[in-house]
């Protein structure tokens, strides 16, 4: 029976996908990258370009707008999903592919709504990835959390109290999408006295991969879109 994938491909290291994640993508009829832009490169299929057969598989790019329009992005969701459906019902596999993990911060996750209300009988499989959080504590050779400590994950687009209420009540703190509020995210981290604890790291697992430590570090780049920070108290 045909099957609808959603493949975590990890944060853009070709060597972090799982074996699971290969084997899925080498067999799948279909493959669809999500892109935010018609112009817009997807790191997704750029990671995993290597396992594809562009003679055998049919490669799909489709635009899922940057916007929290929802006029705008539910008709890009829906034309997804048919699509998707279509081919599946055809019998073929299709394998949806999501940089780091497709149950955190996903646009599959849209995905997975629409499949469930409306296409209840595709049959889904979920292949998990290793996130960009993961990585990047790996990377800068920080723990996330040890024995009893707390960890929150936050996206710094969310405001400076929201990301302040974080940092008061947990050990460490992932805060993801950094670069609107790449400033006064130093800033604050200076107030509070957690500066010299704070990592950032930007294109993580990938050639332009950067480490930068402590506010000294921080200061003065101009963050890529695809970075985040870790704060240990």
């Amino acid at each position: 029976m045909s099957r609808f994938y959603a493949i975590g491909v990890g944060p853009g290291d070709p060597e972090l996908l799982t074996r699971k994640a290969e084997r899925v993508l080498r067999n799948a009829d279909v493959v669809l990258a999500p892109v935010s832009s018609p112009t817009e490169v997807s790191v997704a299929l750029e990671t995993i370009k290597e396992f594809l057969d562009d003679n055998r598989q049919e490669i799909i790019i489709h635009q899922f707008p940057m916007t929290s329009d929802k006029s705008v992005l539910v008709p890009a969701w829906q034309e997804a999903a048919a699509m998707i459906a279509n081919r599946v019902a055809s019998g073929k596999d299709v394998a949806f592919i999501t940089i780091g993990d497709p149950l955190l911060y996903s646009t599959f996750i849209y995905l997975l709504h629409i499949f469930r209300d409306t296409y209840p009988n595709v049959e889904i499989e979920i292949v998990p990835g290793i996130s960009s959080i993961n990585t990047a504590a790996a990377a800068a050779g920080i723990p996330l959390a040890e024995s009893e400590e707390q960890i929150a994950i936050v996206p710094a687009t969310g405001g400076i109290e929201t990301i302040r209420q974080a940092l008061t009540l947990n050990d460490t703190v992932v805060l993801l999408k950094v670069k609107p509020v790449y400033t006064q995210i130093i800033g604050l981290l200076k107030e509070m006295g957690l500066a010299d604890g704070a990592v950032f790291v930007e294109r993580v697992g990938s050639t332009r991969q950067k480490v930068l430590k402590g506010a000294v570090e921080m200061e003065g780049h101009q963050p890529d879109y695809l970075s985040l920070m870790i704060i240990r108290k």
